[in-house]
């Protein structure tokens, strides 16, 4: 399971701010080559995974991406426009 967060890191206060979190696990039905991935965008506020696993704002999935041959930055693009 990867899990993808974006925060805020002030350079005034120092305070960290979660602005978005998401979650992109494979589901074991890929090969060697290629993996198959179910992808979750948290709702705003949802902090833990286990919530954003159970009612997740948005899902999507990621098929056939070329695990090997590709970076994760490209899965991380691929999971992003499935729940957009």
């Amino acid at each position: 399971m990867i899990v993808v967060k974006v925060e805020l890191h002030s350079a005034i206060t120092g305070n960290v701010t979660e602005l978005a979190r998401m979650i992109v696990a494979n589901d074991g039905t890929g090969d060697v080559k290629t993996g198959n991935y179910n992808v979750y965008r948290a709702r705003k506020g949802q902090k833990t995974n286990v919530d954003l696993l159970s009612k997740p704002f948005r899902a999507g999935r990621v098929e056939c991406h070329a695990r090997l041959n590709e970076h994760v930055w490209n899965l991380v693009r691929k999971a992003i426009e499935a729940v957009t």
